[in-house]
């Protein structure tokens, strides 16, 4: 992994398709298939997604989450037009069921919020006027899978109505109560941590996080979208010496989410599978970044930003996986599939962003009369 992130870092690139690449090839079915603890390693990735949601947190104030998740509701209804619906209707022109449909669409719908974070992280973006676009899209993803995850478990699993009516209630009450405290009460949460001492800071911020991170996994909601809020929720100097403090803890632990991430992917497994899932991926590449440029336009961001905010939707990831791992036994297809999809949008999506500058560059140098109109 060191010798990876070190080849990254020489050329230009982010570590993340390396790291899947690297998972691909030590896990099952791989080059060189190692004996591994996969239970610590997805501990250890668990982690890695709730610091990475934690840290992007950190970097805004409660003020501007507001105006972002305001602002940013109209396109988010757009946002599933455009995501969830092409994943519903090529599940049922694959032959799938009405809920094999469903959980494609959930697969094509949400981008990989730890995938995305670490990119804007690793190409020092996160100040970038267009991110506040791409941070509204990505909670209010988090958001809707708080909603949609429930209702698809309570399908599956067949408990009726009444049993994926109250999951959803419990669900989005937890996220509520979570958003009041986030909005109204940070500063008075951020004097309660305020130490001198660095280890007591340190103790207290990880403990906080994992404690709320795995109180909304209990309640059905996203253990990313408790992260975030926890770090949303800091501020002042508590928020300064929290990102110091947790910062290589989070190059760690994110290094290991996406290492297993390829460990769950078993190679052979994805050729049957690659023609549809190429296809599927540039539609929904395509209507990502739509999506972004949307999003940024509203805020006014210049030509260059909004496809920096396009480019940042692209991955797909984590929430994709599990809603894969949830429909696994609906239909047979749906899992390697998944896994192909995922896997180039993972890979794709990294590299576009890095690239998105030059390739707008290049695109608007070969449009008459488009220089005059570039934007910042």
């Amino acid at each position: 992994m060191a010798l990876l992130a070190r080849l990254s870092s020489r050329v230009g690139l982010s570590p993340i398709p390396l790291y899947l690449v690297a998972g691909l090839a030590v896990g099952t079915g791989g080059l060189v298939p190692l004996d591994l603890s996969e239970e610590f390693i997805a501990l250890g990735a668990d982690i890695g997604v709730v610091l990475l949601l934690f840290m992007l947190g950190l970097e805004y104030t409660s003020a501007e989450l507001r105006g972002a998740l305001r602002d940013g509701l109209p396109v988010g209804l757009v946002n599933v037009g455009l995501n969830l619906v092409p994943g519903v209707l090529a599940g049922f022109a694959l032959g799938f069921s009405p809920l094999g449909a469903l959980a494609l669409g959930g697969i094509t719908y949400a981008t990989s919020s730890g995938v995305s974070a670490k990119v804007l992280t690793d190409l020092e973006r996160l100040g970038n006027r267009e991110t506040p676009a791409v941070l509204g899209i990505l909670v209010l993803e988090d958001l809707s899978m708080a909603i949609y995850l429930p209702v698809l478990v309570a399908l599956l699993v067949g408990t009726g109505v009444a049993q994926g009516v109250l999951s959803l209630a419990v669900a989005l009450l937890a996220v509520a109560i979570a958003l009041v405290l986030a909005l109204r009460y940070g500063e008075r949460i951020s004097s309660v941590i305020a130490s001198r001492s660095q280890e007591v800071v340190l103790l207290t911020v990880l403990g906080l996080i994992l404690v709320v991170a795995g109180i909304a996994e209990e309640l059905q909601v996203s253990s990313a979208v408790g992260a975030f809020l926890v770090g949303l929720a800091l501020s002042g100097g508590v928020a300064d010496r929290a990102r110091a403090l947790l910062g290589p803890l989070r190059d760690l632990f994110a290094a290991t989410f996406f290492l297993f991430f390829g460990l769950q992917i078993v190679p052979g497994t994805l050729l049957d599978m690659l023609g549809i899932a190429v296809a599927l991926a540039v539609v929904t590449g395509l209507t990502k970044i739509a999506t972004g440029w949307l999003a940024a336009t509203r805020l006014g961001v210049g030509r260059f930003g909004r496809w920096r905010a396009g480019a940042a939707l692209v991955p797909r990831g984590e929430f994709s996986i599990v809603v894969a791992g949830l429909a696994a036994g609906v239909e047979p297809d749906l899992s390697p599939l998944a896994a192909a999809y995922v896997l180039l949008l993972a890979f794709v999506g990294p590299v576009l962003m890095r690239f998105a500058d030059p390739i707008v560059s290049w695109v608007v140098d070969r449009t008459p009369g488009a220089r005059a109109a570039r934007g910042a």
